[in-house]
């Protein structure tokens, strides 16, 4: 796939949570072509230096302290969803404000415009000869995960479920969580419509949904279903202890599984080797190290050490 670097214009940047929102980026000409067809998974990377801080009495107070600081490198996000019209694409971001890039990007305006370098990095396979996708997710994680449901609208024999997990309610990145969400979830989040996807929420302190992990809820769930392991594609993005567990799991079941992963990726091209992955090299018991913006963000669970 063809990659560069565009300029793109802000069409909305809405917020949705405490601190979650969704960006739309849209890309017109050739380079609407280029975004046209990206892969759940894949990435941007935006430059925000010149993006300016919100007003004083709307920064969090836990970023007041860092808010000022120089952005000198680009940051990575990967999409949560596309959208393709003719002559434009517009890709949408679900990111969360943790530090000084991305609080400035909170203050983007629809109209304005950013440098992307894209699209980038490896996305999620699809299930070829699977029955089943089992989607886990954790925090910002929802973001590529959601796409990838939606790309799986073209398996229609793929059954897909969703596990989501987080610390609290507050930390859904979502914009309407149902109320009617019980112990077990099975209800359908509107970040999914359309997809026909059923989801089961967690959260730590039992705010929503089943109280604990995600990872406990996908573990039952594994041990009450009959599909026939081989059947089963198990797709993960969110924390990494959480796809440590997960990855657990599906060995443990003898499951297909691909991983997500975070590292700081200041070039996104392998350049730097900032954001090394430790992989085992075969069955020799020896480890190697892959570029997680170049050979990833995607891995196959089982090549992964954590």
């Amino acid at each position: 796939m063809a990659k560069g670097s565009f300029t793109a214009t802000i069409g909305y940047n809405k917020r949705i949570g405490k601190s979650f929102y969704k960006i739309g980026l849209e890309f017109s000409g050739a380079s609407a072509e280029v975004f046209a067809d990206v892969k759940p998974g894949q990435f941007v990377e935006i430059d925000l230096c010149h993006a300016s801080l919100p007003a004083d009495n709307k920064i969090p107070g836990e970023l007041c302290d860092s808010a000022g600081r120089n952005i000198i490198l680009r940051r990575p996000f990967s999409f949560s969803d596309i959208a393709v019209e003719k002559g434009k694409t517009t890709v949408e971001i679900l990111y969360c404000t943790v530090g000084p890039a991305s609080l400035r990007m909170s203050n983007l305006e629809a109209g304005d415009s950013v440098s992307v370098i894209g699209p980038l990095g490896n996305g999620f396979g699809m299930p070829e000869g699977k029955t089943t996708a089992l989607l886990v997710l954790g925090g910002t994680g929802a973001g590529p995960i959601i796409h990838l449901a939606k790309q799986l609208k073209n398996y229609p024999q793929i059954q897909k479920i969703a596990f989501v997990g987080a610390r609290s309610v507050e930390d859904l990145p979502f914009e309407k969580i149902a109320d009617c969400i019980g112990a077990e979830g099975g209800d359908y989040l509107a970040e999914f419509s359309g997809t026909d996807t059923q989801t089961f929420v967690s959260t730590d302190d039992g705010s929503v949904g089943s109280k604990g992990f995600v990872t406990d809820i996908l573990y039952r769930y594994l041990k009450q279903s009959g599909v026939e392991r081989r059947e089963i594609m198990v797709y993960a993005c969110g924390p990494e202890p959480m796809l440590a567990r997960v990855a657990q799991i599906a060995e443990s079941e003898n499951i297909d599984c691909q991983v997500s992963l975070e590292r700081r990726m200041a070039c996104g091209i392998g350049l730097c080797q900032s954001c090394a992955v430790e992989c085992k090299a075969g069955d020799s018991g020896q480890s190697i190290y892959k570029m997680c913006c170049k050979d990833g963000p995607v891995f196959d669970a089982s090549e992964v050490v954590f």
